[in-house]
């Protein structure tokens, strides 16, 4: 209704008079009295709705690693409301919490929206940068001079690039092309501090080290094993939409210390202690084994068909045919006939009597069993032997590449740029000679990751390469990270960077890392404001998922990955060095018309083409949805291939040494003996400097390692816990007012805080109630946050949420910017530590102790 207000003042007016006469007439006339309606007051017959006013547009949610394809609904140029791609077979057109946070990381005012440089020599946390805006020209002259001038001092591999989040694009261009034709091999990635621990399990079992997928439509049996993909990890609109069928139909298994959202609903929850998953998972072993529930049409059985396995006895290897697998006697002999459910009851405070019953429940289920395995279970100091043996059961079960079953990735394959190989001079060609900063390959540090020693990234280990030699990295470039609060041992980037002569950051947000740098990239928030094309798998279907500007950019920021590489380029080409400018700009041709891009903005649109050419300019039909064209693969804005082939391993097709999935890893013996043999040592060795307690043959069969563990009982009385919100995106979403209101969604939280959960037996024990402010401290450092006692953490741990104890980033995340966190950060807490066998960053299985006071 359009009212002004001298038009409402007339109609209160009239109405009032109305009203008194009607008072009037009550007064004098009986029955009932009718009142004159005015024009103002009429019933306006109503219009019909119409659709809002918009489009939808298609780009992918990089919330998680799980890169959702999704579609932006936008109106006027800016992003409204965010929903899964209708046409993906993985997230079923839905998207989870994370991406519904898309609209308000877009718009948040305390993004970084100009370039800037410092202004205040001194570095540390809590020190005014005094950050000054300059130009994009002025930002990346003063990039490339710093860059010149380390080439010219002949110190080109002092150059050092980290990335967080990335796309494939950023793979063969700003972690490629720019450190390869620069001249340094010291460029790292992330990975490892997030879950490159449990992909050891599946590959020196089964050969394949990635993120597993899972049959969920056909599970008869769903295992969540120190994860909550209702939640966090990956595919999580994808187990939301199939969980309920999971629950009415077979069987759902938490194994978590916490409560978390699967465990709220399993059926059976068991809450393990931390770190001792290797001994649980020995015992469902052990007794599917001796039980004879193991699956024969994978594993085999015994040539005269009667079980020999018993308990403490050891079994002729001669006395077993095995059929797709390797090595499952010696397995029981070195390690499984001494893993009975009455040891792990020991070791992990579950019941015996529910060990068994879940082994059962699981052979019962079999070969139909999803067996999902996450981060807690192997990012602790000896995981990779915790991920061996969960992994492990899946193959007793026979679950491996059934239906219902645990699976390898589905993929598909996205162009593949130009070669470089013609732009490399001496220097770049002579880098290799140089070691890397992160000490990967180091006797105490094998990081064998697809069984090669050296092979795997260790990215925390940075710091401690930067604090050893502080002269070894001159100039630093970072893109989507901020390891100052996400990498564990926090403060030992702090340390490390405020030594680094030249720091350039490449971010969204002035994070706690940013106040590091001496000039600062605003990047854009790329599922809605650049171009990049990414790969990713679930629900059996991979699939290439479109991120373009969908939305008007507010401020003057550029795609890290493509328009600021061009951008820096031209500056070297400039000054004396041309060969990656010529690279990106006489061999990247757009794939529909062959032309060369001009500026930087028509680069990261022919890169996103190039990627993306083998789905809409297919060589030859392919098997997924059809595209006809760029613009139409914009539209539609992914491209999902083929279903999953069933036993694809099977038959002799793992990638192991023996073709087979190895319970006795001859991979794994393999890679070790390789190691040993660099550092003229022994294998055993190699185990005791690594911080392992196998030594023999054991190191070679999925084994439980006794937890390793900072801080003494004592002291240190408490397991901590850390675990991810359904709200972190990736740790950049606590700016936030969405994510702070919605705190309350997990488990055990409070919105707009920052608790540590503690059972009530220990708060009793302890004199401590709800609402306390307690001093968490560990040997690494302490932290002050408020208590809650919850039932869902088992007595003897207190967990607490990644996510919160922001100083820097926004004026949300913050209590007060660059001074006062909003709670505590865990990783100032959690010990600099490693999985050295796959070099992953340790931050579960209780392996920091942690003592808790009043405040």
């Amino acid at each position: 209704m359009r009212l002004s207000r001298r038009g409402f003042i007339q109609a209160t007016a009239t109405t009032g008079g109305v009203w008194l006469l009607g008072l009037q007439g009550c007064a004098t006339t009986p029955g009932p009295v009718s009142f004159p309606i005015t024009s103002a007051m009429q019933v306006r017959k109503a219009k019909a709705a119409a659709p809002a006013q918009g489009e939808w547009v298609a780009s992918t949610c990089q919330g998680c690693t799980q890169w959702c394809a999704i579609q932006l609904f936008v109106q006027d140029g800016r992003a409204v409301r965010v929903r899964g791609n209708p046409i993906s077979k993985t997230n079923h057109g839905y998207c989870c919490p994370r991406g519904h946070l898309i609209p308000q990381q877009t718009y948040d005012p305390d993004r970084v929206k100009v370039p800037m440089k410092r202004t205040n020599a001194l570095k540390g946390r809590g020190v005014d940068p005094r950050w000054v805006p300059i130009t994009w020209d002025e930002a990346m002259n003063t990039v490339a001079d710093k860059m010149i001038e380390l080439r010219k001092a002949g110190e080109a591999h002092k150059f050092v690039y980290i990335r967080g989040r990335y796309s494939s694009t950023s793979t063969d261009i700003l972690y490629g092309a720019l450190p390869r034709i620069y001249g340094s091999t010291n460029y790292f990635s992330h990975s490892a501090i997030c879950a490159e621990a449990e992909k050891m399990g599946p590959g020196l079992t089964q050969g394949f080290y990635g993120y597993r997928d899972y049959d969920l439509p056909n599970t008869m049996c769903l295992v969540t094993w120190g994860c909550d993909p209702l939640a966090s990890n990956r595919e999580v609109p994808n187990t939301i939409h199939h969980f309920g069928g999971i629950l009415a139909r077979g069987t759902v298994i938490a194994v978590d210390p916490r409560l978390n959202n699967v465990a709220a609903k399993a059926h059976e929850w068991l809450p393990v202690k931390p770190g001792t998953d290797g001994a649980l998972a020995g015992a469902i072993a052990h007794v599917l084994l001796v039980e004879g529930l193991w699956n024969r049409e994978f594993v085999g059985d015994f040539k005269d068909g009667k079980n020999l396995f018993v308990a403490g006895k050891a079994v002729d290897e001669a006395a077993f045919a095995e059929k797709e697998t390797h090595g499952l006697v010696k397995w029981w002999n070195l390690e499984l006939k001494d893993r009975t459910p009455a040891f792990a009851e020991r070791e992990t405070l579950i019941p015996a009597a529910q060990i068994v019953r879940v082994a059962r429940a699981m052979a019962k289920a079999a070969p139909k069993v999803a067996l999902w395995m996450g981060p807690g279970v192997a990012m602790n100091p000896r995981g990779t032997y915790a991920s061996m043996a969960v992994h492990a059961l899946a193959g007793l079960l026979g679950a491996i590449d059934v239906e219902g079953g645990t699976w390898q990735a589905s993929s598909v394959s996205v162009g593949r740029f130009p070669s470089s190989d013609a732009y490399l001079d001496d220097v770049a060609k002579g880098a290799s000679k140089f070691k890397k900063l992160d000490g990967r390959g180091e006797k105490d540090m094998p990081a064998m990751m697809n069984a090669r020693p050296g092979s795997g990234v260790v990215t925390n280990n940075i710091a401690n390469g930067m604090l050893k030699d502080p002269l070894a990295c001159k100039v630093l470039m970072v893109s989507w990270a901020n390891f100052n609060f996400s990498c564990t041992g926090a403060e030992r980037w702090d340390r490390a960077l405020a030594k680094v002569p030249f720091f350039v950051h490449m971010v969204t947000n002035p994070s706690e890392m940013t106040q590091f740098a001496d000039i600062v990239l605003p990047s854009t928030f790329n599922s809605s404001e650049g171009w990049s094309v990414v790969g990713n798998m679930g629900n059996g279907v991979g699939y290439a998922s479109i991120q373009q500007p969908a939305v008007k950019r507010l401020w003057d920021v550029r795609q890290e990955e493509t328009e600021m590489v061009w951008m820096l380029a031209d500056k070297l080409k400039a000054k004396g060095f041309p060969n990656l400018f010529d690279y990106l700009s006489k061999e990247f041709k757009d794939p529909e018309n062959g032309k060369l891009a001009n500026n930087e903005f028509e680069f990261g649109e022919i890169a996103a083409k190039v990627s993306s050419a083998p789905f809409w300019k297919p060589a030859n039909p392919l098997p997924g949805n059809k595209i006809a064209g760029w613009a139409d693969f914009r539209k539609q804005g992914m491209y999902a291939g083929a279903k999953y082939p069933l036993k694809r391993g099977w038959g002799g097709k793992f990638a192991t040494a023996t073709k087979k999935f190895e319970f006795y890893s001859e991979t794994a013996k393999k890679g070790l003996e390789e190691h040993a043999k660099k550092h003229n040592t022994t294998v055993d060795d190699i185990m005791a400097v690594s911080g392992y307690v196998a030594r023999g043959e054991l190191a070679f069969v999925p084994h439980y390692e006794p937890p390793k563990r900072h801080g003494s009982r004592e002291q240190y009385p408490f397991d901590f816990i850390d675990y991810k919100s359904r709200l972190n995106r990736e740790g950049r979403s606590a700016n936030l007012t969405w994510y702070q209101e919605f705190k309350k969604v997990d488990p055990g939280d409070v919105s707009w805080d920052d608790v540590l959960k503690m059972n009530p037996a220990d708060g009793r024990r302890l004199g401590l109630k709800t609402g306390d402010m307690v001093k968490v401290a560990s040997p690494a450092g302490a932290i002050t946050v408020k208590l809650k006692l919850w039932e869902g953490v088992r007595p003897g741990t207190v967990a607490k949420c990644y996510g919160q104890g922001h100083w820097a980033y926004g004026r949300v995340a913050a209590k007060e910017y660059g001074k006062t966190p909003r709670g505590g950060n865990n990783n100032e807490i959690l010990v600099d530590d490693y999985d050295r066998l796959s070099g992953s960053t340790a931050r579960n299985g209780g392996f920091t102790g942690v003592q808790v006071t009043r405040a």
